[in-house]
């Protein structure tokens, strides 16, 4: 199961915490970057495209859509960590609480909860369902594309490699970045993959200073997760 992070938006680049539907379309940049997802994946024989809720991922997911003839499904499972009441923001506190709540997940402490949004338990139980309802329409070999959001598989990946967690908790994950997962959700997810950069080519990284569900370092100066 291939998870890849959907392409740039200018939330991204400002730093502002967008999680709820429909959220930002792509930058020029994050259009550039969905350009260049089928050439990566030429090698591979793609069964099945899923996408989020949020219209980011449904853009990411267009050229790839078009060059393998399939149309993508829609699973809000797959939407990103909710911040709650801290949507729009983009202030220090803010980005604080949101990034500080998603490592204490990735760690394995579900019960932390922000202000309107939800548990560590109840995100990875609707993540995981999300995912087993992608698995179950495909055969166990199948090559499926997953069109999501940074901060969800960055967690999700540590909550699924738990006994091997420090392995990929402090990962990054650029825009169109990938996750590859191997496995089963019953017997347990192997990361086969992780790669942090644009799967197109590094030369399409952009702006990633306030990628604020990029990467758990992405927190305002001054300020400590």
């Amino acid at each position: 199961m291939l998870l890849i992070r959907h392409g740039q938006t200018p939330s991204n680049v400002l730093g502002i915490l967008d999680t709820a539907a429909p959220g930002a379309a792509l930058s020029a940049l994050g259009q550039r970057q969905a350009q260049a997802v089928p050439a990566a994946l030429e090698g591979e024989r793609v069964a099945g495209i899923y996408v989020s809720g949020l219209v980011r991922t449904h853009l990411t997911a267009e050229p790839l859509a078009a060059a393998t003839g399939l149309v993508p499904r829609v699973h809000e499972g797959l939407n990103e960590i909710a911040a709650g009441a801290l949507e729009t923001r983009s202030d220090p506190e803010a980005v604080h609480a949101y990034v500080g709540c998603a490592e204490r997940w990735a760690r394995g402490d579900l019960d932390v909860t922000l202000p309107g949004g939800e548990s560590g338990h109840e995100f990875r139980h609707r993540y995981e369902q999300a995912l087993r309802a992608v698995a179950l329409n495909h055969p166990d070999d199948a090559t499926v594309v997953v069109v999501s959001h940074g901060a969800a598989i960055r967690v999700y990946a540590a909550m699924a490699v738990a006994h091997d967690r420090a392995a990929v908790e402090d990962r990054s994950l650029n825009n169109t970045g990938m996750v590859t997962l191997a496995g089963h959700l019953d017997r347990g997810f192997a990361v086969l993959d992780w790669v942090e950069h644009p799967i197109g080519g590094a030369h399409l990284v952009g702006d990633t200073e306030h990628d604020v569900t990029a990467d758990p370092d992405a927190v305002p100066e001054g300020v400590h997760a």
